[in-house]
């Protein structure tokens, strides 16, 4: 009995030599206007139970539009990653070098999946106007490849999966989230649409609008055409809780660091950890 156990531990340690170390992703969370102490933990726990990542916090307290982390200015902070997630809300962050220093990160080749606020963040000048590719106010939403400036009032979306043989959608059902917000779309700066998102929004006279944009999409970034994905959504717990919401994060965490078939499924090794 004792030479079987022997040999069934030295299988299982052979197993876990074997197995790929987990996807390292950074999850950058804090600002202005959103529940980030309770949000950053939902992420993180649901990343880890759906594949083999392991989650670092960069997480702020801070309540305010002009939040900013350490952890982006240092030298090639990036270097410990694998992934990182952008949900920060910056939107009056407007120190070029630091912004700068952030997308050093992309170009060097580093994913990232940016969530809700993010597309917010680091923007000065006329950003309320398209911006145009190369100008000094570009680089932030040239790395996103698409440009938002505001949102409407929070009612459900319907979600429509409109590229549906992308690796990160396919198989996927449409879904209508509970209240959240709709960002709006002024420019496409490479991205590619995944998902599209409608709200029937009451008017002033008793009628009604249907308001429809771009809530998620991919883009390839900087001399390294590095893979970038992008969701509007995530403003509000329940939704960032929904399984649906965090089955799509997951895919794309994955697909950004090229650990996602073409059919969806993680690469081997990549799926959820067995006890």
């Amino acid at each position: 009995m004792r030479s079987l156990a022997l040999l069934l531990a030295s299988a299982v340690a052979a197993l876990a030599a074997d197995a790929p170390a987990p996807l390292r992703v950074l999850v950058v969370t804090g600002g202005c206007c959103h529940d980030y102490a309770t949000q950053h933990q939902l992420i993180g726990k649901g990343l880890e139970a759906r594949a083999n990542i392991k989650v670092t916090h960069a997480h702020s307290p801070s309540k305010g539009t002009d939040v900013t982390f350490d952890i982006y200015r240092g030298k090639e902070w990036w270097k410990d990653f694998d992934v990182i997630v952008h949900d920060e809300c910056a939107a009056d962050v407007r120190d070029k070098a630091y912004v700068a220093n952030i997308l050093a990160a992309h170009q060097a080749g580093v994913p990232a999946v940016n969530l809700h606020c993010a597309m917010h963040s680091y923007r000065w000048g006329n950003f309320g106007q398209p911006v145009k590719a190369g100008a000094d106010n570009a680089g932030w939403f040239e790395f996103i490849g698409l440009q938002s400036t505001g949102h409407g009032p929070q009612l459900p979306i319907a979600i429509t999966y409109t590229d549906t043989t992308h690796p990160v959608t396919i198989g996927l059902e449409g879904w209508t989230t509970i209240k959240e917000e709709l960002y709006n779309n002024i420019a496409i700066l490479g991205g590619k649409t995944l998902a599209t998102g409608k709200q029937v929004v009451p008017q002033k006279d008793g009628k009604t609008k249907e308001v429809e944009a771009v809530v998620a999409w991919t883009n390839l970034y900087g001399p390294k055409q590095t893979r970038v994905f992008s969701t509007t959504l995530g403003h509000n717990n329940e939704t960032v809780a929904d399984a649906r919401y965090l089955d799509f994060v997951t895919r794309a965490v994955l697909w950004s660091a090229g650990k996602l078939t073409d059919d969806g499924k993680p690469v081997a090794g990549y799926g959820p950890k067995t006890k």
